[in-house]
């Protein structure tokens, strides 16, 4: 039971790692320059960039070292092991979560309530929305933001998004999204 709360406080603390991550380091400019402020402002000009998967390895792995000794020496081996694990795991699903985002029109309400809260934030407004999995620590931090009509610029908009035929946003996506056209 001790390792379930341990793993269930991992994905605690990643969610909040997560949001302090993606404010601070990625949009406070006293943070800056940073590693991480590099590649998430390339993200956020170019869309559909992401960093390579090494790089995300890699920082799986210096999490993992980060926060697997310190739980270890204060809980113990198994609920140690178990935080760590969760945390590592929870990062992990992020990476994917937020590919996901961008390159698929997700499923269901959770799925659109998520990619309109993180494309208002890419789009609209990059001071609010920071929770790219969760809105909850938006709430917590004040920085949540109903989206309304997301106004994509042509150039970013995220291949689910189009319509191949047409080129304008896809029925089933055009009461939450518009584009923004090209400048010509």
């Amino acid at each position: 039971m001790a390792g379930i709360a341990a793993a269930a406080l991992g994905v605690l603390a990643w969610s909040f790692m997560e949001y302090v991550i993606h404010r601070w380091l990625g949009h406070d400019a006293r943070m800056r320059p940073n590693p991480f402020a590099a590649e998430h402002v390339r993200h956020h000009g170019e869309g559909n960039y992401f960093a390579p998967i090494w790089t995300k390895a890699l920082a799986a792995a210096a999490g993992l070292g980060l926060v697997g000794g310190p739980a270890i020496w204060l809980a113990g081996t198994t609920e140690g092991l178990s935080f760590a694990a969760a945390f590592t795991g929870s990062y992990l699903g992020y990476e994917l979560l937020h590919w996901r985002k961008h390159i698929h029109p997700g499923y269901g309400a959770f799925g659109r309530f998520t990619r309109r809260h993180h494309f208002y934030h890419h789009y609209t407004d990059p001071k609010f929305n920071h929770g790219v999995t969760l809105a909850f620590w938006d709430r917590v931090f004040r920085t949540l933001r109903p989206p309304g009509v997301i106004r994509v610029p042509e150039r970013l908009a995220m291949p689910w998004l189009i319509d191949p035929e047409t080129g304008d946003v896809r029925a089933e996506h055009a009461e939450d999204y518009e584009l923004i056209p090209a400048e010509g």
